[in-house]
């Protein structure tokens, strides 16, 4: 029997986010899911695990974020299961350093992304099964903006390991064009095509786009994305209603996949068309949909969407509704759509972008009071000035906390506030 027919399993997650939630009841039910999913992968016995990238929201998590994950590795690892990983998007560091570098000194993963930038190889790192048999897993780390596609196009050792005999896995965190829906909104997100993947891998455990999805071709017999281990954002809650994961059972020459849902609280999405109606008749239409709806201990998206007919957006009563709901686990609110008529009838006229902006700034200022600041002569300009600064763009290598404090100094000095926010 040779390494491709040896029989065994592992478990395949990705895109877990740890921290990613700013509200604490949704930062807590990620954690649990990644325990859950300790659990279930201790359970099933698996020979190994792979973690295809953004463990973490960003390369320096809490302290809170790191425990919990060390403490749930350490019940992996205790279990005599070996964890292999890359770094995602998020997680990735352009100092080379990150969190998951504590966690593979620390014994408790091992970083299978090992590239050299000087010859431009990568390193196999081998998995030995308790027969002696050997597993080869190799992968390349995601990059914020797609830009791990040079590693790929530089790889000076392609066809060496593309040759190798033992059962091999390449793990990637970079969405695919061949896997990419079809959908509007998928549209403008960056993807690169399959054959950017190093050919003849058994098995590419894959992350990034948040998604379940499978695809087999000659040159590359299994793909799989298995979704987020717990939604990241509003529209995944809506979406996806849960997280998930795969186990792998490799099988003789078959390599087969069951995905593992991780659902620890029911998720009730309700939308509301908001077009031609009063806050007043929202707060009614709400309450109402509301009153037919079990959402004892649940996650609660609402999104409202349309054209008030009259009123403003902060007289729908949320913080009322939310109250009286309270047997809820979270109630989410989402009006980034829900529009009045007094925006919404700006006339726009023909011309550059610059002269659409002059347009309303002029037309519009008025609406909008400074009383202390007294601005009122020079309105126009600060104004221009500011939304200037606010188009800025961020400088290549530049990390969001710095781009976020120069455009924040930048505003503050246009309005000669330094002193107030004791700024240099």
């Amino acid at each position: 029997m040779d390494n491709q027919s040896e029989n065994f399993k592992f478990a395949h997650i990705a895109d877990c986010h740890i921290g990613g939630w700013k509200e604490e009841e949704l930062k807590k039910l990620s954690i649990e899911s990644f325990k859950e999913t300790t659990t279930k992968i201790i359970e099933s016995k698996v020979d190994f695990l792979i973690i295809a990238g953004d463990l973490f929201n960003t390369s320096i998590p809490s302290i809170d974020a790191i425990k919990e994950v060390a403490l749930c590795m350490k019940k992996i690892k205790d279990n005599n299961i070996k964890i292999y990983i890359i770094p995602g998007s998020h997680d990735y560091s352009p100092s080379g350093k990150t969190m998951l570098d504590v966690l593979e000194n620390a014994g408790l993963c091992t970083n299978v992304f090992k590239y050299n930038e000087e010859t431009k190889r990568l390193e196999i790192t081998y998995h030995q099964l308790s027969s002696g048999k050997r597993i080869a897993i190799t992968g390349i780390c995601g990059l914020a903006g797609g830009l791990e596609k040079l590693k790929y196009e530089t790889l000076s050792n392609k066809s060496e390991i593309e040759n190798l005999q033992d059962y091999k896995i390449f793990l990637f965190h970079t969405l695919l064009n061949e896997l990419k829906p079809t959908t509007k909104d998928w549209e403008k997100v960056p993807s690169e095509p399959l054959s950017l993947l190093p050919k003849n891998f058994n098995y590419y455990p894959g992350g990034h786009p948040h998604f379940i999805q499978q695809k087999s071709t000659p040159e590359h017999p299994l793909i799989a994305y298995p979704g987020p281990l717990f939604p990241n954002n509003f529209k995944e809650l809506e979406e996806l209603k849960q997280g998930g994961f795969y186990i792998v059972d490799v099988n003789q020459d078959n390599t087969n996949l069951t995905h593992h849902p991780i659902k620890l609280k029911e998720t009730i999405s309700l939308k509301i068309d908001a077009e031609n109606k009063t806050p007043e008749e929202l707060n009614l239409e709400l309450r109402e949909k509301l009153s037919h709806l079990n959402i004892v201990n649940a996650i609660l998206t609402i999104r409202i969407a349309g054209t008030l007919k009259s009123g403003k957006p902060s007289e729908i009563e949320f913080k009322e509704i939310i109250k009286e709901n309270n047997e809820a686990y979270i109630i989410l609110k989402n009006t980034s759509k829900l529009k009045t008529k007094e925006f919404s009838e700006i006339e726009i006229k023909t011309g550059s972008i610059e002269e659409v902006e002059d347009s309303i700034i002029k037309d519009h200022i008025g609406q909008i009071e400074l009383p202390d600041l007294q601005l009122n002569e020079n309105q126009e300009l600060l104004t221009n000035q500011l939304m200037t600064t606010l188009n800025k763009e961020k400088i290549e290598g530049e990390k969001n906390i710095d781009f976020e404090t120069r455009i924040i100094k930048d505003a503050i000095e246009i309005f000669n506030l330094g002193e107030i926010f004791n700024v240099n």
